[in-house]
């Protein structure tokens, strides 16, 4: 585990999947969503062929719940990845298109600035939501 923590801090680029147990996937998860520069960014899917279970990367968050001050990009982007599995296994490319559409609508509003307090914003996770779905609804009447 140390020696993959410090390959992960000098060339993260260099690995897509690592394969591991679930205390040591936990650690290198976590320090992964630092690295990106926040663990409320990190997406997290357990899968095999034939289940799959989608949460964000940082957990509960019990110190910050009921605030309205969390990043729900960790489990926007895990439910993106869950799409993304689902659309595969049942081979339904409406699947696969509406992860896109979460996917391109997050990102699009962090480009234009919309952020939670975490990342230097000041959007509430509600306000953050928001701006995403008002990107998805003008991606799909456009």
């Amino acid at each position: 585990i140390d020696a993959m923590a410090a390959h992960l801090v000098r060339r993260a680029s260099d690995f897509d999947v690592i394969v591991t147990e679930n205390m040591y996937g936990d650690i290198l998860s976590d320090l992964a969503g630092e690295l990106v520069g926040s663990l409320g960014l990190a997406p997290s899917i357990n899968s095999n062929d034939n289940l799959a279970m989608a949460q964000a990367a940082h957990g509960s968050a019990p110190d910050i719940a009921g605030k309205n001050i969390g990043n729900p990009t960790g489990i926007m982007l895990s439910t993106v990845m869950l799409m993304d599995w689902l659309a595969e296994r049942h081979n339904d490319p409406k699947l696969k298109e509406m992860g896109q559409l979460v996917e391109q609508g997050l990102y699009q509003s962090l480009e234009e600035g919309v952020k939670t307090k975490d990342l230097g914003g000041n959007a509430s996770t509600s306000g953050f939501a928001e701006a995403i779905s008002e990107r998805i609804n003008q991606a799909v009447l456009s």
